[in-house]
């Protein structure tokens, strides 16, 4: 099998950029290609895009490769334009803006300040790192610069991540821990989970909605009327998403997911994506047997195809009673992982909300 690619952050992008408008800025002409270095203290190439200079200020632009992972920011072109500061400032000497689609926070709870762009920690140290190889490179170490980023897609691609609950407007955020994309990694989903459940602290809420999917979090949303920033979508990361929220000191949560989510949550699965495993429909029936299906009926179901065909055969039963049991079993569970009292929703697409315990 074919391992999967790697690609790299934003963040990193924008350092390449940063380093890239610096060089044409200061040696008067345009490299097309930049080295930078890495939080880890590795090196990496970056090709530039396209790199000018006119008018005191160069741009400098790497288009986003996010290798395999289904990142709605692959192939964005991320922009960086640097001018040398005016005279008499008593700022940093790389300032760090945001132009047309990087986002600004607007809310309390994540890494950067309310009213600033939504830059993170260390994309900002991986762009004043990669100004400052190219200010020695140049010769020029004590010339003070201004920092532009900007992606000209970023407001309609940020409408497709959860930005703006985060409260992060106006377009994307600069993200990257390490500079490199891991494919379909747990380290972005995990980061977005707890990023969301502490802006959900700083607004002062103490009782939170996770969801395994858009359809569930929108079926239990629609009956509860949270506020925005009560709503977490934690996808398959159950475990961590409970943990977490023991951890950040919420009061009560509420689980929503739909039959096979929280099937596999009753069986104590942490993980529920299918790539952790598929849902074992033999032992499946057997926890239906526990909960007090016949054993006739039990062995049937173990030779069931999906966990859907489990669902429809038990309510065609008229056996309501082991679905509310399947969901309580999964209301213990998660109770015993995070602490806290969880209130269980099941959603299917067929009815919406279909059993809360």
């Amino acid at each position: 099998m074919t391992s999967l690619r790697s690609g790299f952050t934003t963040g990193a992008c924008a350092a390449a950029a940063a380093k890239g408008a610096t060089l044409a800025l200061l040696c008067g002409h345009s490299p097309a290609e930049v080295k930078i270095s890495f939080p880890d203290t590795s090196q990496r190439s970056f090709r530039l895009h396209r790199c000018t200079a006119q008018d005191g200020a160069a741009s400098s632009s790497v288009i986003k490769d996010a290798g395999d992972d289904p990142d709605v920011t692959n192939g964005a072109e991320i922009i960086a334009t640097v001018r040398v500061q005016e005279p008499g400032g008593t700022g940093e000497a790389i300032v760090i803006k945001a132009g047309e689609g990087v986002g600004m926070v607007t809310k309390p709870g994540l890494a950067v300040q309310v009213g600033e762009p939504a830059i993170n920690p260390v994309p900002r140290q991986m762009i004043r790192a990669a100004v400052c190889e190219a200010l020695l490179e140049a010769g020029q170490e004590h010339v003070r610069l201004t920092v532009t980023l900007s992606i000209p897609d970023g407001e309609r691609l940020a409408e497709k991540t959860l930005n703006r609950r985060l409260g992060i407007i106006g377009g994307l955020s600069i993200l990257g821990t390490t500079g490199i994309v891991r494919p379909v990694s747990a380290e972005a989903w995990t980061a977005t989970i707890e990023a969301s459940m502490r802006v959900a602290r700083a607004a002062g809420l103490d009782v939170v909605l996770l969801s395994t999917g858009r359809t569930s979090e929108a079926a239990v949303q629609a009956r509860l009327g949270l506020p925005e920033e009560a709503q977490v979508m934690m996808g398959d990361y159950l475990a961590f998403a409970l943990n977490t929220a023991r951890r950040l000191g919420f009061r009560s949560i509420h689980l929503a997911g739909m039959w096979g989510k929280v099937l596999k949550c009753a069986l104590g699965i942490p993980q529920t994506h299918v790539r952790h495993g598929a849902l074992d429909v033999r032992q499946a029936a057997e926890l239906l047997a526990e909960l007090g299906l016949d054993k006739k009926n039990a062995a049937k179901l173990a030779a069931a195809n999906t966990a859907r065909e489990l669902l429809q055969t038990v309510q065609a039963q008229g056996r309501a009673d082991l679905v509310q049991a399947v969901c309580l079993r999964a209301k213990q569970y998660a109770e015993q992982l995070s602490g806290l009292p969880v209130q269980v929703w099941l959603v299917t697409s067929e009815k919406g909300l279909a059993e809360c315990v």
